[in-house]
């Protein structure tokens, strides 16, 4: 007979389970919610922290990386809010409708609420849940179904974000921008959900951006639910900013309708450990997808990225790109599945990776699959990791360019790729100059 093995308890899942025992009766929601939470904390203690034998996070084993659980951020007070109004400069001065969660809670009093568009409302989702919000009811955690135990333990604390429905028809012209902020000078976790609804036709761009202070081990674990509707269009950008010492956790997931739009582009600079996995679930027929990233890493940045692409419906198109440019001894890592069910006939999907190594002990690894149950299909996937073109560079250097400028002129053109699709003019030029700054500062 098989003895069965079962894993010990670490000090961090101990002290999330007295942290959820201490917490759950205090965390918002009816008596629904409050299941919901006990239902996900129990799958998580089933199964525990990640680690390298569960394959979706073979490459990044929080069972190590976590020796501890800190506690949960107190509320932000007056004046942490306040500061938090000057976060993510790279942004500042574009016309965008600023929304900030600071701790892990909205902040209302430095959020721009005022002149909403008709048919766009924006609440808290701690208020939401509070109050029994029927959308809220129906749609969070109803997206896309997944057993990851990151989303679970984000299920299970979940205490703030944004709630944000866009009725049919609506065309949100005005860009939102989602600012999430850690200010605490201590070791805090933060675990935020926030909801976006399209309805029939509508529209709607959406900047997401992550931040905290350098030298603070804070931890992020950040979920997003996107429900867009029939003929709706999303776009999103997500940019995470956040501090060298950072642990970086982000769900995406995405149920998308029937001839519908749906962008979404990640540019990852911050953070010691970054882990993004997105779950895309194609419903409807004739629907695009473009999904796409940006990876700038130095020194022993850590960088995760996971892709779930299921395409359920006939007549769709996806394309990913993902580009990673390495220095130091940082570890990028892209794991991407595109899935076909059987009734997804005429699919046309294309995946690809690339990873531009700029020192000797930098790393990269590349796990591209396909998933197809449908014989009328057109798919690919493919990956490169290589370091710069010496004779472009040497072409460049000839013509009286200066070495380290024409590294940079090469790696922008590779990046270029991915920002070059973002739809926001201003935010497109941002990017650019962050990479720009970033070729400039690494070592």
């Amino acid at each position: 007979m098989a003895a069965e093995i079962r894993l010990m308890k670490t000090a961090a899942e101990l002290a999330l389970a007295d942290a959820f025992a201490t917490l759950k009766s205090r965390l918002p929601g009816d008596a629904a919610v409050a299941a919901r939470r006990v239902d996900a904390f129990e799958a998580f203690a089933a199964t525990g922290l990640p680690h390298r034998r569960v394959e979706s996070w073979k490459y990044t084993d929080l069972r190590t990386l976590l020796r501890d659980a800190p506690p949960l951020a107190l509320l932000p007070t007056p004046e942490q809010v306040a500061g938090a109004a000057a976060a993510c400069p790279m942004l500042a001065g574009m016309d965008l409708r600023r929304l900030y969660v600071v701790n892990g809670a909205f902040a209302p009093d430095i959020s721009d609420l005022a002149g909403l568009e008709s048919g766009l409302t924006i609440t808290s989702l701690a208020s939401a849940l509070a109050v029994g919000d029927p959308l809220v009811a129906t749609h969070l955690g109803q997206t896309v179904p997944s057993s990851d135990a990151a989303l679970a333990l984000n299920t299970a604390f979940m205490g703030d974000g944004l709630v944000i429905s866009v009725a049919p028809g609506a065309l949100v012209t005005r860009p939102l921008h989602l600012v999430f902020v850690a200010t605490e000078p201590a070791a805090v976790a933060m675990f935020t959900r926030s909801l976006v609804v399209l309805g029939e036709g509508a529209r709607l761009s959406l900047v997401e951006s992550h931040e905290g202070p350098s030298g603070v081990a804070y931890q992020i674990n950040t979920t997003l639910e996107a429900v867009v509707g029939d003929g709706a269009q999303l776009d999103r950008l997500k940019l995470t900013l956040e501090g060298g010492e950072a642990l970086h956790i982000a769900t995406l997931l995405a149920q998308v309708g029937a001839s519908a739009t749906f962008a979404n582009t990640n540019f990852t600079i911050g953070g010691a450990t970054v882990r993004n996995q997105m779950l895309v679930q194609l419903d409807g027929a004739g629907t695009e997808a473009r999904i796409g990233g940006v990876s700038l890493l130095a020194g022993k940045q850590h960088s995760d990225t996971l892709l779930a692409m299921e395409h359920i419906a006939p007549h769709c198109q996806s394309r990913e790109q993902f580009r990673a440019v390495v220095d130091g001894a940082a570890q990028d890592i892209f794991q991407g599945r595109i899935s076909v069910r059987p009734g997804a006939q005429k699919t046309d999907a294309r995946m690809m990776s690339r990873a531009l190594l700029l020192s000797d002990t930098a790393e990269s690894d590349n796990k591209p699959e396909l998933e197809i149950f449908a014989d009328d299909v057109q798919c690919g996937h493919g990956c490169t990791t290589g370091s710069l073109d010496q004779q472009v560079k040497f072409y460049l250097m000839a013509r009286g360019i200066p070495e380290k400028e024409a590294e940079a002129l090469l790696i922008q053109a590779f990046v270029g790729e991915v920002i070059d699709g973002i739809a926001h003019e201003g935010v497109r030029a941002a990017l650019s100059d962050a990479t720009r700054t970033w070729l400039i500062e690494r070592k």
